[in-house]
């Protein structure tokens, strides 16, 4: 059997790519990969499994270069004959940035990229399954508490970020260009480090969580629940479904559901006494995000009846910690789309997974965090917040 894969040098594609290496019914995975030349784009493969000591079979894992902003991607990937045995189909490349500056490329990436796909899996002879890795949070931020499969997708929602809306898009492009006997649509919720004992495949998200950990006053509902699962119990429930042949529906949730949801104090009970120098963290309301950023634009643009003032000293660790106050408001810019999905207080449903799989519930982040937060010091919080 035959799979081809898309994303394979990202977070979960890379963790996608060496799970799947690992099963004997497989014999060839393509790999689409970006890359200058063959050479190049072999190189770029072998990083992802040099990185945990996985073992690269080169004559098993074989990339195939190519771009999803490509216009001419569906078409040469029609021509190249060895993909003409193709099977499964795993798409988990996209473009994850929140920032509103990269909202044409996430478009052109999650959705263009998507039909150029979609368009060449039309033409294999022998397709089982096209599998789309999109999010739980394409049901926007109307929906609260407990969300279903069934919630979405929604053309009504609302959507905090670029990034889910063109997830959501992608899931309705599905039906345009396949039957649905052959789509499987998986939905990680927030995909956060590892739970094993090594350096996480990417700092995604935690940077997150690092960046908190820096300014250890947080503008947020200390209790609102969190669905945070890593990313290896998500890479292997997604292969787990991929190959079930007796799976009951089309749409699953990869993700914590109620028994493994965190919160925000929770998880950072669980980093706090990694690092004793810093200041105990605090929670505020969400609406002191406003006068944090007004902080680093001036102390004179901070009303004196602020609530922010009462916490003098969280201020001066930032003058210490930070160096300067247009650092900080970088941060607090690239952060606010985090806060506003932690306020949402939303936990995906993953009953479907849990039956028709032995997967179990995923590890609660706050247990997880205490192995995975030792490597919170190694992230530039600012190079995340160019691109977080």
């Amino acid at each position: 059997m035959d799979v081809f894969i898309t994303g394979v040098t990202g977070f979960l594609g890379g963790e996608l790519l060496t799970d799947l290496s690992k099963r004997e019914d497989i014999d060839k995975i393509f790999c689409l990969v970006r890359a200058s030349g063959e050479e190049n784009a072999v190189a770029r493969i072998k990083k992802v499994f040099d990185l945990h000591q996985d073992t690269f079979d080169s004559q098993r894992i074989i990339p195939v270069t190519g771009d999803l902003a490509d216009p001419h991607l569906a078409e040469n990937l029609k021509t190249d004959r060895r993909l003409n045995g193709v099977r499964i189909i795993i798409h988990s490349a996209a473009n994850t940035s929140f920032s509103k500056i990269y909202d044409s490329l996430v478009e052109k990436i999650n959705i263009d990229g998507l039909k150029q796909v979609l368009a060449w899996a039309q033409s294999l002879p022998d397709l089982d399954l096209f599998t789309y890795v999109g999010t739980a949070t394409i049901c926007g931020s109307l929906v609260k508490n407990h969300v279903t499969e069934d919630m979405s997708p929604d053309l009504s929602a609302k959507h905090l970020v670029k990034y889910s809306y063109t997830k959501m898009m992608g899931e309705l492009l599905l039906k345009e260009y396949l039957p649905e006997d052959r789509i499987l649509v998986v939905r990680p919720s927030i995909i956060m480090g590892d739970t094993r004992e090594w350096v996480p495949r990417s700092y995604v998200i935690l940077w997150a969580l690092a960046t908190l950990n820096e300014l250890r006053l947080v503008p947020a509902n200390a209790h609102s629940k969190i669905d945070i699962v890593p990313v290896d119990y998500v890479s292997q429930s997604i292969i787990k479904l991929v190959f079930n042949k007796d799976r009951k529906h089309r749409v699953y949730h990869v993700s914590s559901g109620e028994e493994a949801s965190s919160t925000p104090y929770l998880s950072t009970q669980a980093i706090k006494d990694l690092f004793p120098e810093k200041p105990p963290f605090r929670f505020a309301d969400k609406k002191l995000l406003a006068d944090m950023k007004k902080w680093t634009k001036g102390t004179t643009l901070l009303p004196e009846d602020s609530p922010l003032r009462e916490f003098s000293n969280y201020l001066d660790f930032w003058v210490e910690n930070f160096g300067n106050n247009s650092s900080l408001r970088i941060l607090l810019y690239a952060l606010e789309p985090y806060i506003h999905f932690i306020e949402l207080n939303q936990v995906f449903d993953n009953s479907r997974l849990l039956e028709d799989t032995d997967m179990g519930p995923s590890v609660p982040a706050h247990i997880y965090l205490q192995t995975v937060g030792k490597y919170l010091d190694q992230i530039n919080v600012f190079e995340g917040a160019i691109d977080p």
